[in-house]
């Protein structure tokens, strides 16, 4: 699958991560509820807690961090987020009937040897393990396009990545800003990030956006993004360990529409009129009589006038037409024309 690089629109992701709650009926709906939502595709995590982390209660393994999470450990916070492998089939076989492409994170290498037999056609390596070069390699060497999210990243981290992903992989690679906050404050986004992405190491561009609302997903398209991640979420009362920064089936749908006027609105670089703009020139200045003037009588700031509508000779030739005579009778509201400048 290449098509980073070809990209007509935004790329919109619904990413589901634990917002199933558990259900795998939730899931389901959820696939169904983000292609109505305008969806382009829904993004899986596939790990389990002993793929991502170890169960121990030893501080290090203590969430106490300053986030929503705070209280647990990380056992027990994948425990009661991860997407049960045995879901999956039926996910991607579900996303396919609805029309909607489905693909996933994985957390380690047993994880994307499964969804190799899935033919996930997407990889996306999140913000946390951009600096997991092993499975960064394992990921590139199957060749296939890469979304990666920069969140803890700093310049090195990112550079390495990307060095590490190309050193395998010709396929494309889009790279997200991301602030690892969960939810991010808005003066956190730095979307300026996105056009020096661009610049710096020559990726596709987007976000992988965890800041409430959709200011930041409109800012992203208006910068040049092309990839928009945004935590999706059937029903916020369903709670869950992401349902405070995601976004239900109405705001996700109001986002996308968004998103999509805003392509409207940039348009492209063309100063060519439209037939609209040609006929707005109808309110443009131009010259015309605004009195009586005989032939042979001398055109004069008192019988002369830059008004509208547009339709007379255009005003640049103003000064040049001051003091020539009239070789015509002109009445007053005549245009004035090309000919009256000889």
């Amino acid at each position: 699958m290449n098509f980073l690089n070809n990209l007509q629109s935004v790329f919109i992701i619904a990413e589901l991560s634990a917002n199933h709650n558990g259900s795998k009926q939730i899931a389901m709906d959820s696939i169904k509820a983000a292609k109505r939502a305008g969806a382009d595709a829904i993004k899986l995590q596939t790990y389990t807690p002993d793929t991502i982390t170890i169960n121990s209660q030893k501080k290090d393994f203590q969430i106490n961090n300053n986030t929503i999470w705070d209280g647990q450990t990380l056992y027990d916070l994948y425990y009661k987020a991860y997407t049960p492998w045995e879901w999956h089939l039926d996910l991607f076989n579900l996303a396919k009937k609805e029309g909607i492409l489905c693909f996933s994170t994985p957390f380690d290498k047993t994880a994307v040897d499964f969804l190799e037999e899935l033919n996930n056609p997407i990889y996306k390596i999140a913000s946390f393990e951009i600096t997991d070069i092993p499975l960064i390699e394992y990921i590139a060497k199957k060749n296939k396009p890469i979304i990666i999210s920069s969140g803890i990243a700093d310049y090195k981290d990112i550079k390495l990545a990307i060095k590490t992903i190309r050193k395998f992989n010709d396929k494309q690679l889009a790279l997200l800003k991301c602030t690892s906050s969960y939810p991010a404050p808005i003066n956190e986004a730095n979307l300026k990030m996105i056009i020096d992405f661009k610049e710096k190491f020559n990726v596709v561009t987007g976000i992988s956006d965890h800041t409430k609302g959709i200011i930041a997903p409109i800012v992203s398209t208006a910068l040049g993004g092309k990839v928009i991640e945004k935590h999706f979420i059937i029903d916020k009362k369903i709670g869950g360990p992401d349902s405070t920064f995601s976004l239900d089936e109405k705001e996700f749908k109001l986002m996308v529409n968004s998103v999509r006027d805003t392509e409207k609105s940039l348009g492209k670089i063309n100063y060519n009129l439209t037939t609209k703009q040609k006929q707005g020139r109808y309110f443009a200045r131009s010259l015309y009589a605004s009195e009586n003037i005989r032939f042979g009588e001398k055109f004069s700031e008192k019988n002369i006038k830059s008004i509208r509508p547009g339709f007379g000779l255009h005003p640049k030739f103003y000064n040049k037409l001051i003091g020539v005579k009239s070789k015509r009778e002109i009445e007053k509201g005549d245009r004035l024309i090309e000919s009256d400048l000889d």
